[in-house]
């Protein structure tokens, strides 16, 4: 269940709790139909109820994910992948600016994508103009991807030696940030197009982001972009992710964007205890 709206509760209402169909009320009253007089009773009244007992169970909304996502880490380690969740609003130039990466890495890094949206394949098929193998998962209702269902699309790829895998989220700026997946970074994109102030207004996915993408900086001068502005929300926000300023059309920043995944993934590759 997704801890912020309860998307992935069948049923739910507006605060995420199940709805039951089988209600206690069934047409009649317990007056009318059941006599609950007690002929035998005791001298002094009925007896006593028993004691009840308390029990507390106290477990993390989210700790069935968060068990899987380090299943999967621990296996994307194994393999010494790097993998990205990239995570940004709908409509930023995620899906152009991931496929653009692919195309600008060329031979440097076998890469693969798994892609969430809640309907249609169409970001699935724009991304294949990569040449990358791409996995589609459609979510329905459900505002987020989690780590059970990045498992399970892995299961349709052919990792054999595979160094990057990418994971674009479901276009979300709130629910996502909650849900690790099990990658070594998070890659949050920031549109030129969507306002200055965007990172103020969502901390929690900017405040997790490793890196944060500013894209369509093509754009700028058409939207009147305030780049310091921008540039000073997001270190307010994401003190600690390295900032790239890209443009997916025109090819701007792809370069340094690209040179830095190399040297990540060269940093997992050390550390790979399988060697693939």
């Amino acid at each position: 269940m997704c801890k912020d709206c309860g998307c992935s509760t069948p049923g739910a209402g507006p605060a995420g709790v199940s709805t039951h169909p089988h209600g206690h009320e069934q047409g009649h009253s317990h007056a009318q139909d059941h006599d609950h007089s007690h002929p035998h009773t005791h001298a002094h009244g009925p007896p006593p109820p028993p004691p009840r007992r308390q029990v507390e169970i106290r477990q993390p909304i989210l700790d069935k994910n968060d068990r899987q996502a380090e299943r999967n880490r621990g296996f994307f380690r194994a393999r010494g992948m790097l993998v990205l969740n990239v995570l940004s609003s709908p409509g930023s130039g995620k899906t152009a600016f991931l496929r653009e990466t692919v195309r600008a890495l060329g031979g440097s890094l076998k890469s693969a994508i798994i892609v969430g949206d809640l309907a249609t394949d169409n970001d699935a098929r724009r991304l294949r103009e990569s040449g990358a193998p791409v996995v589609q998962i459609t979510t329905g209702t459900v505002c987020h991807l989690e780590a059970e269902m990045v498992a399970r699309a892995l299961k349709q790829l052919d990792l054999t030696g595979l160094d990057l895998l990418i994971i674009e989220n479901v276009g979300n700026l709130v629910c996502p940030a909650s849900y690790d997946l099990g990658e070594d970074l998070r890659v949050v994109l920031l549109s030129v197009t969507e306002g200055e102030d965007k990172p103020l207004k969502y901390p929690p996915m900017f405040q997790s982001a490793d890196v944060a993408i500013v894209s369509k900086v093509d754009l700028a001068q058409a939207c009147d972009y305030d780049r310091e502005a921008a540039l000073d929300n997001l270190r307010k926000a994401a003190p600690r992710a390295r900032i790239f300023e890209t443009a997916a059309k025109t090819g701007v920043g792809l370069d340094a964007w690209c040179d830095f995944l190399v040297v990540e993934r060269q940093k997992r590759k050390a550390l790979d205890p399988l060697g693939l």
